[in-house]
């Protein structure tokens, strides 16, 4: 067994995982994994740089991380950057910070890198003989990946929990006029998806990421958050609309108080269920298979 870490840093959160990595089977053995919400795209759309008060969020973070990693005895590391780092002009303060406390140089790469590493993660335990169509809602960018073993086809687009909110919402709850902008956003990104990869014909949708667990955890009704019940439950087009539409309506304080959402995740949860719905509408699917392994485990298992 190789003991390895891998971390992915988003717009919105900044990940760990450390475990052990089965050289023949490529089975992950997992012994910590952590997410800590630093919003490192706070304003990048706009101003298309890295705010400090994200970049030292951010940095605390990695320290946190780095202790984790040497208590735990990892041999190796792989550090991946995405969104938000890939379109701020000041990119090279984060580089900096990161080799400095972590002592590896952040990878900052493409879309399509990281629709594979999150196709990776998501189908290694599925075994059906069907495509996946695999979506990773992100803070800043969605990845679409069309597969069965190997990824058939993949793009990113430049939508995002983080990216959206930012862009169009101004009042609490939005407004009828913000929920349809975000909707318009989100209709033109699946044009431009559906380009490259076919959005209809597979057999399975599969979600990943903070929006899509954070809607199955509410739809479950679980009074806290549940890695193990949400990790590949299945939860109906009809659940998807139904907790969009009670966010839409919901003020801060009452989306703070449902107890599966984490509070770093409150304010850009609407954008990221109306992605969802959106792109479970488009698809035509019946229900979206959830996944509580991601673009995070296919970055542990790309280390060993």
């Amino acid at each position: 067994m190789t003991r390895v870490a891998g971390i992915d840093c988003g717009t919105n959160s900044i990940r760990l995982l450390v475990a052990d990595v089965h050289p023949e089977t490529g089975e992950l053995v997992e012994l910590d994994r952590r997410m800590t919400i630093v919003r490192l795209g706070q304003g990048v759309d706009k101003t298309g740089r890295l705010a400090p008060e994200a970049l030292e969020r951010t940095f605390a973070a990695c320290r946190e991380y780095a202790a984790v990693i040497k208590e735990l005895g990892a041999e190796r590391l792989r550090f991946v950057a995405t969104s938000a780092s890939r379109d701020a002009e000041n990119r090279e303060d984060f580089v900096n910070g990161v080799v400095e406390i972590l002592g590896v140089e952040p990878e900052v790469i493409t879309g399509d890198q990281e629709a594979a590493f999150s196709f990776t993660g998501a189908t290694g335990e599925l075994h059906g003989t069907e495509t996946y169509l695999v979506v990773d809602i992100g803070g800043g960018s969605t990845e679409f990946v069309t597969g069965n073993k190997h990824v058939e086809a993949a793009r990113s687009v430049d939508i995002g929990c983080v990216r959206l909110t930012e862009r169009h919402v101004r009042h609490d709850p939005p407004t009828a006029e913000e929920a349809e902008a975000i909707r318009a956003d989100v209709r033109a990104a699946l044009d431009l998806a559906a380009e490259t990869v076919p959005l209809t014909t597979a057999g399975t949708l599969v979600g990943l990421a903070g929006s899509v667990t954070t809607v199955a955890a509410i739809a479950l009704g679980l009074p806290a958050y549940d890695s193990e019940k949400i990790h590949h439950a299945r939860i109906s087009a009809a659940q998807v609309a139904e907790v969009t539409d009670r966010l839409l309506a919901s003020t801060h304080a009452e989306r703070a108080a449902i107890p599966v959402i984490h509070p770093g995740r409150v304010d850009v949860i609407i954008a990221g269920a109306l992605v969802l719905r959106e792109i479970v509408e488009r698809v035509g699917a019946s229900e979206v298979v959830v996944s509580e392994h991601d673009i995070l485990d296919g970055i542990a298992l790309s280390v060993a």
